[in-house]
This record gives structure tokens, C-alpha cells and sequence, in this order.
């Protein structure tokens, strides 16, 4: 045990046992300080864990975690496209089960913070809305708009009922303390013009109306009417919020950034345990008395659910990561700061502030209760070691740290000074699919222009003839050769995510675009043949966008193809008759549920490899144990997998970063997805790879000794910022 908490630690084990054991309902306030639970303050931490990025099975011990952590508070957003995929059909099973969730929520003790949105964006595919809103007439998003108010409102308030039905807001004795309308609307709330602060008037007062009995927030958003409360989302709120736009609102910090979302082509971004610390007890020190760390655990973008470009693996960087394992020292370190808080919660929520200066890059906030409790913040901004006088005392503080004293006497912690072990995880091998015997395999139908029944003359949007219930759009078209030469080179350019191009069935090349590109260009040689000639383009989407204004006019798909022969011959094919295709033929057939693989015929003379548009399939037992199990597809390059008929999500081992490397290659199999035996692993492949290097892994954990490269950050927070400007652009 470290000297700094021997005089506290047995306040310590009573104050973390109060704070994780009963969380119990009653009315809910706030004022300028706190939100105020049953008529006393609170300070309170909290976590993000979303309900639908792991399974029913995981939450219990994900919320156990977040518990013993020392969180007060369990956050997550309400997913629309979920629940409702077809206006007035309500789905709220399985994984979607948000019920079962805030109970086993309230079983552990914890209370609730409920972002209804109803768009979340969250690097959730399409922001959360369902898509059959874009084919509402005359609708416009997020917008002072009759028609997206109605249905807006139509599911808030189904969720709203739901939660009172089953008493689960806290003035009826449930877990759920405050419930979140809109989100991050002021990011785009200019591009409405006159349309957009009416609809945040709007969107307040319906909430509002629905008479929850918890109060409402809305975050980033500084017009938020009374008595709705404005709060902070980013990693370092207490620098950068400007406070609750009244006296009387407290200061809450809806979105701690852990680490930040990742997208195929870069590497994670790496946030220390350190800074995370900091910033939070800055916050606190600085008046806040919520922080919720977005997120706590991200989990996983199963099946198509993330947005345009995000990998499956979501903020794995979390201090609880995909699988649900604690990683240190993240997870320990945001523990000790919660408990060298909560000693001198008191305090902070009914003493006086005040501050002043230590030195030149060196402050001290302390807080005075009239009873004589007092606590202290250091904060040395500089990046070398300080010593200071405080209040006759001589301290040293560290570089670029926080030191919180909760008598103003003695440090109980400081956020540069890690006290945890490190550990790293583990990947053990279980099984290997190097069996050519064991593989099948199925070649998905290249369309042409004859086997289609939908024809358009010129290129449709591909989003808007999917209705997104595919990646997949084939684009075909029949010309007749009269070129005089027969070299020619097509020419494609796509709002899309990725074409493959086929001449007469037989492939051509791809190209693809980026997350921070709009769109990309295909330019690809070929040797057309006398008389009829096919192609076909397969235009795919990797995620619908989750962010900026005016979503439902998004453009996605080819926007011109032309063939350019020898200097005197150019066709432009834009507007010609084209035929169209929705999906896979392996997709309509569902040839991933194990009751319809036979509708298809199988190859079983051994495995290709590198074959664009091939399902492949084999059978395998689970790993024994407990641990979590992943898929390694470091040998595959772009498409989807299922297990027993379940889709872990879109792989895109071919996307390199800046160094060649993949950006995700480990793939989440829950253990409850699994059957001891027999269980079915298909794949679709679409642009090659070789299936019979994929294992099947377990996850673990294990100490080690800090590594310096452990403080390298992958890749610059500057990037992400500069990725963040690009989700808004409109």
C-alpha cells in the first residue's frame, strides 16, 4: 500500500462500498453546484457502455467492473435503427433488450444515464436513425421540420413510456437519473439557418413534457432552454467548457474521451491514464461534479452497425476493452482518482471555492466548508517536477500533474503518478483453419445488365435504391464494340466507399476512398473484345455516415463512368441505360444461417485463394476455458463474417495505415454466439485472401513492466480533430 493512502484507507473501503452498493431512486434536482439525488448532492462518475456493442451475457460482469471501478453512473445511448427498423415495429430483444440492461443496472447498485437522442451519432451507422425516415416526404433531419419532429418525438416518447412502464426512472425507485434529448446539435446548428433554434426550443419542451422526473441535458449545446442543462463533451472539459448557461444549472461532462474512435487506414489513438486523470480531477476541481468516461467500454460495430469507415472494434482502448478485460493501468488509475475524491466529496459540494497561484505555471484550488472540511487541487501545468509552499507546507509536485489533498494536508493522489501494474494482453492460439479439406467454398454471381429487372437511364444514388439493407449495389451496363481500337481505359468516379469493376465476368480491379476523402476515382485499362461487352461495377458502402447536417441528402454511389479509347473516342456512359442490383446473390439467400447453406451448391475440391466475390465456410469447435475468443484474419482482405448465422462485423484487413499495417486483424466472437461443437464460421470475401491461414484465439491478460514505447501516441490527437471537422462539413 503507497504511504499517501494509509491514513484514509479504511474511509476508503466504506465510502467505495456507499457509493457502489446503493443507488437507489427518489426525486432529482439540481442546482449550481450538483444534481441532487433524494435531497442530497452528488458527486458523480460515470461510464459509457452501450447495450447493443456487447450481449446480455457480457453486462453483468461489464457493469460489475464499471462498479468496482468506483463509477456511480452506467451511460448509453438509445438506438433508434434498432429498435424501430420499420415505423410502429418495435424491437427490443437480445441484444437490443435496453429493459433487461438498466435493470441489471439497477440489480448492481448503479444508477442511469439515459441519451434517448434520438440521433446519437456515436460512429453508429447512419447516427441512429432508422433508414426508412429518408424516404419520409419533405423531411428534413434534425431541423424545425413537421415531419422528422413527429416521428422524432413519436420515439422518444415510445421509450419514454417503456421506462416508466417498468419504473425504471428514478422518481418511481429505478436507476435512471438524467435522460439526454438531441446531441452535439450546435456542431451543425448554423447550417439551419432560422430552422435550427426553434428545433432545439422544440425539442427541450417536448422532452420536458414528457414529465420524466429526472432532469433533461443536452450536451455541447450552450442555447439549451431551463430547464434543460448544457454540458461538455471532449478530453478536456475543464479547460475548454465554459460553464452551464445559468447560475443554476450544474457543470456536467457527458463525454470523457478515453482514447477516440478508429478508422481503417489509421492506427488508435493512445490516451494515457495519466491525462485522463488530470483532466477529470481538473474538472472537478473546477466546479464539475459529474464526469462520464466515454467510453468505458466500447465493445463491437456487430454486422453493419458502424458508420462510414469505422472499424469493428469500438474504443477498445477503453479502460475496459472490446473483450471486457480491465486494461491496466487505466482501469486502476481512474479508480484511485474516484476514491481520492469521493473522501472529500463533502466538501467539494458544499465548500467554498477559491483559488490562487503557487508559482508561474502552478495553482491551488481549495475548498473551505464552514465546519472547517477543506480539500485542495495542485495543479502544476509546468512539465518538471515543482516543489511549493502550501499553507506551510512544503510539497513536490510532478510534471504536468494534479495533486488532490482531501484535508489540504496530506496527498491521497496525484494524476502523474501511476500506482498500477501494468499488463498487456495475451493472444494464445486455439485452433487453425489450415485444413484444405475442411473448407467450402461458393462463388457469388457476377450481375449483368440482362439479369436485372431495375433499369435507369443514368446512375442512380446508391444508398436510396438499397434503402441501406446492403453494402452491395451492382451498376451494369451492355455496350456494343465499335471501338477501332481495343485497348480502352474505364474511368469511374464514386461518392461511394469501394468499386469493384468486372468486364464480361471476369475482374478488372478496384478502387477505394478514405474516411477524410468524398469521394475517390477508378481508372483502369482494358482490352475490349468484338461485339457485346458487359461491365459490371459493384459499387459497396462500408457504413452510412453518422454526422453533419442535412443527412438525408447524402449522395453516395457512382457519379460518372466513361471509356476513353484512342485520342478520337471518349464515351461518356453517364446517363446511358443502366441495370441495377441490390446485394449478393449469398445475401439474398441468407447461405450464412446454417438451415440455408444448402440452397446454394458448395465447392469442395479444395480452397481458392485471392478469389474477389467468394463465400467460404467451415465447421469448428469453441476453445475450452472462460476467456474471450477472436478470429485472426491478418490473411483476408475485405468483406464480412458470421458465426452460427450471427455477423461479428466487416473485416478490412487490406487497408493499410501509413506503415503497411492493418488497421484491425483480431475479430470478437462472443462466448455466446458459441455451441461447444459444430459451430459454423462463413465468410464473404470479396477482393481475395486466403482463409486457410485464419485462427481462432483466446484473450487474456497479463502483467508486465512498463515499456517506454508504452507513451507513444500512435497517431496525433491533430489528425482526429481534423477528422472531427470532416464528420461535420456540409
Amino acid at each position: 500500500m503507497e504511504w499517501w493512502w494509509r491514513p484514509y484507507w479504511g474511509l476508503v473501503v466504506i465510502i467505495m462500498m456507499e457509493v457502489g452498493g446503493h443507488a437507489e431512486g427518489g426525486e432529482v434536482t439540481y442546482d449550481g453546484r450538483s444534481l441532487i439525488i433524494d435531497g442530497k448532492r452528488q458527486m458523480l462518475f460515470s461510464g459509457s457502455i452501450h447495450y447493443p456493442r456487447s450481449t446480455p451475457e457480457m453486462w453483468p460482469s461489464l457493469i460489475a467492473k464499471a462498479k468496482e471501478g468506483g463509477l456511480d453512473v452506467i451511460q448509453t445511448y438509445v438506438f433508434w435503427n434498432l429498435h424501430e427498423p420499420q415505423p410502429g415495429q418495435y424491437d427490443f430483444s437480445g441484444r437490443y433488450d435496453l429493459v433487461r440492461f438498466i435493470k441489471e443496472i439497477q440489480a448492481q447498485g448503479l444508477y442511469a444515464c439515459l441519451r434517448i437522442g434520438p440521433f446519437i451519432e456515436s460512429e453508429w451507422n447512419y447516427g441512429g436513425f432508422p433508414f426508412w425516415l429518408h424516404d419520409v416526404p419533405g423531411i428534413v433531419y434534425r431541423s424545425n421540420n413537421e415531419p422528422f419532429k413527429f416521428y422524432m418525438q413519436n420515439f422518444t416518447t415510445k421509450i419514454v413510456n417503456l421506462m416508466k412502464s417498468e419504473g425504471l426512472y428514478a422518481t418511481e425507485g429505478g436507476p435512471i437519473i438524467l435522460s439526454q434529448i438531441e446531441n452535439e446539435y450546435q456542431n451543425v446548428e448554423a447550417a439551419f439557418h432560422g430552422k435550427g433554434p426553434p428545433y432545439v426550443r422544440w425539442a427541450a419542451k417536448m422532452a420536458v413534457g414528457l414529465q420524466t422526473g429526472v432532469p433533461w441535458i443536452m450536451c455541447k449545446q450552450t442555447d439549451a432552454p431551463d430547464p434543460v442543462i448544457n454540458t461538455c463533451n471532449g478530453m478536456r472539459c475543464g479547460e475548454t467548457f465554459g460553464g452551464p448557461n445559468s447560475p443554476n444549472k450544474p457543470s456536467l461532462w457527458t463525454e470523457n474521451w478515453t482514447s477516440f474512435y478508429q478508422v481503417y487506414g489509421q492506427k488508435p489513438y493512445i490516451r494515457s491514464a495519466e491525462d485522463i486523470a488530470f483532466h477529470a480531477a481538473l474538472f472537478i476541481a473546477r466546479n464539475g461534479s459529474y464526469v462520464n468516461y466515454y467510453m468505458y467500454h466500447g465493445g463491437t460495430n456487430f454486422g453493419r452497425t458502424s458508420s462510414a469507415y469505422i472499424i469493428t472494434a469500438y474504443y477498445d482502448q477503453a479502460p475496459l476493452d472490446e473483450y471486457g478485460l480491465k486494461r491496466q493501468p487505466k482501469w486502476g488509475h481512474l479508480k484511485d482518482l474516484h476514491a481520492a475524491i469521493k473522501l472529500c466529496s463533502t466538501t467539494l459540494l458544499q465548500g467554498v471555492r477559491t483559488n490562487y497561484s503557487l508559482g508561474q505555471q502552478q495553482e491551488a484550488i481549495v475548498f473551505q466548508e464552514e465546519t472547517g472540511g477543506c480539500a485542495a487541487f495542485l495543479t502544476n501545468y509546468d512539465g518538471h517536477n515543482i516543489t511549493v509552499q502550501f499553507q506551510n507546507i512544503s510539497l513536490k509536485l510532478l510534471p504536468k500533474s494534479i495533486s488532490i489533498l482531501p484535508d489540504c494536508k496530506n496527498i491521497a493522489f496525484n494524476s502523474a503518478k501511476v500506482n498500477i501494474e501494468y499488463n498487456d494482453r495475451i493472444i494464445t492460439l486455439a485452433q487453425t483453419f489450415d485444413s484444405i479439406d475442411s473448407w467450402e467454398e461458393f462463388k457469388d454471381e457476377v450481375v449483368n445488365f440482362e439479369d436485372t429487372s431495375l433499369k435507369s437511364n443514368g446512375l442512380l444514388e446508391h444508398i436510396n435504391a438499397t434503402k441501406d439493407k446492403s453494402d452491395y449495389l451492382w451498376y451494369t451496363i451492355r455496350l456494343e464494340h465499335n471501338f477501332s481500337s481495343t485497348e480502352a481505359v474505364l474511368h469511374v468516379q464514386s461518392l461511394a466507399h469501394v468499386a469493384h469493376a468486372f468486364l464480361n465476368n471476369i475482374y478488372i480491379g478496384f478502387a477505394n476512398g478514405s474516411f477524410t476523402t468524398k469521394n475517390f476515382t477508378m481508372d483502369i485499362p482494358f482490352m475490349v473484345k468484338d461485339g457485346i461487352n458487359n461491365i459490371s461495377i459493384l459499387s459497396v458502402m462500408v457504413g452510412l455516415q453518422d454526422s453533419g447536417a442535412f443527412l438525408e441528402r447524402k449522395r453516395t454511389g457512382l457519379t460518372t463512368v466513361t471509356i476513353q479509347g484512342d485520342e478520337n473516342e471518349f464515351y461518356n456512359l453517364t446517363n446511358y441505360e443502366w441495370g441495377y442490383k441490390v446485394g449478393l446473390l449469398g445475401e439474398e439467400l441468407q447461405i450464412y444461417r446454417e438451415e440455408n447453406v444448402g440452397d446454394v451448391v458448395w465447392c469442395k475440391n479444395g480452397t481458392s485463394i485471392n478469389q474477389t466475390l467468394t463465400w467460404y465456410k467451415i465447421f469448428f469447435d469453441a476453445p475450452k476455458g472462460d476467456d474471450p475468443v477472436a478470429l485472426n484474419l491478418s490473411s483476408m482482405g475485405k468483406g464480412e463474417a458470421w458465426v452460427n448465422g450471427q455477423s461479428i462485423g466487416r473485416y478490412w484487413i487490406s487497408f493499410h495505415d501509413y506503415q503497411g499495417n492493418s488497421s484491425q486483424i483480431l475479430y470478437h466472437v462472443p462466448r455466446s454466439f458459441l455451441k461447444t461443437s459444430e459451430n459454423l464460421l462463413v465468410l464473404l470475401e470479396e477482393n481475395g485472401g486466403n482463409p486457410l491461414q485464419i485462427s481462432l484465439n483466446t484473450v487474456s491478460t497479463i502483467n508486465v513492466q512498463k515499456d517506454s514505447s508504452d507513451d507513444q501516441i500512435a497517431s496525433s490527437f491533430e489528425d482526429y480533430i481534423e477528422m472531427e471537422s470532416y464528420r461535420y462539413s456540409y
